[in-house]
């Protein structure tokens, strides 16, 4: 496939990565998912928020942004007489999780190809035609 320029015009939209996921999209929710998508039976709160390295009321508010959007299951329980809280993906967070993985891979791709390209020639303005006011 070739890599249209920012002026043809099946370039529209080349760069909008809509697979991104905004919700995912924050560091600390990003290192809760790719926890949780590591270990596919859950992790306790207190693993979880050592792996992540949040206190508790950041990992709990970012876990009720990850539950609200169905992406992420809370269960509370006991063990031992001892409160737990077992959090993992849901099969939707899961799915949806591993899609915006590949989006963000292409992202990454794209702009390390830019970046190792040999550089095209420009204009002294930079683009042709233009000029600074």
């Amino acid at each position: 496939m070739s890599n249209p320029d920012a002026t043809s015009p099946d370039s529209s939209g080349r760069f909008a990565y809509d697979g991104l996921e905004r919700v995912f999209h924050e560091k600390a929710r990003l290192g809760i998912m790719s926890s949780l998508v590591t270990h596919p039976k859950g992790l306790l709160f207190n693993d979880l928020k050592e792996l992540c390295r949040l206190t508790d009321g950041n990992l709990s508010r970012h876990l009720q942004v990850l539950h609200d959007s169905g992406f992420v299951e809370v269960w509370k329980g006991y063990h031992q007489n001892r409160p737990q809280t077992l959090c993992r993906l849901t099969d939707r967070g899961r799915s949806r999780f591993l899609e915006y993985i590949t989006v963000l891979e292409n992202v990454v791709a794209d702009a390390h190809k830019a970046a190792t390209s040999a550089p095209a020639p420009v204009a002294k303005a930079g683009i042709e035609g233009w000029s600074p006011a």
